[in-house]
């Protein structure tokens, strides 16, 4: 679908995507301005999202790599039916992910200042 998506939030702002496009053939009934209002609110089409980065950074937060830190990309479609859907790149869907650690010292001691 070309065209607009309205979303609502949980205060009752409006948001509007626009650009969506529905691959599946069918199509939603939209005003004369060729807005589609939503089916779920902003926050609530956002909640798969959220659940889905959080699950990803605990599997990788946990285990035996403890990075210092982890930055996990990856974008967002959003669709008047579904909601938020992790968005596809090419054929499958995009996931990058940036595990990082800070220099320290090699024997795992820390360095002293000498006695005065």
């Amino acid at each position: 679908m070309d065209g607009r998506v309205e979303f609502k939030t949980d205060d009752g702002a409006l948001v509007l995507v626009e650009g969506i496009e529905d691959e599946s053939g069918s199509r939603l009934v939209s005003r004369n301005d060729g807005t589609v209002q939503a089916a779920r609110t902003f926050e609530g089409s956002l909640e798969g999202v959220r659940a889905a980065a959080e699950s990803a950074l605990r599997v990788f937060r946990d285990g035996s790599l403890r990075p210092d830190s982890v930055e996990i990309e990856f974008g967002v479609k959003l669709t008047a039916e579904a909601g938020a859907l992790i968005a596809k790149s090419a054929v499958e869907g995009h996931l990058l992910v940036k595990l990082s650690w800070s220099p320290g010292p090699s024997d795992g001691s820390q360095e002293t200042a000498p006695p005065s």
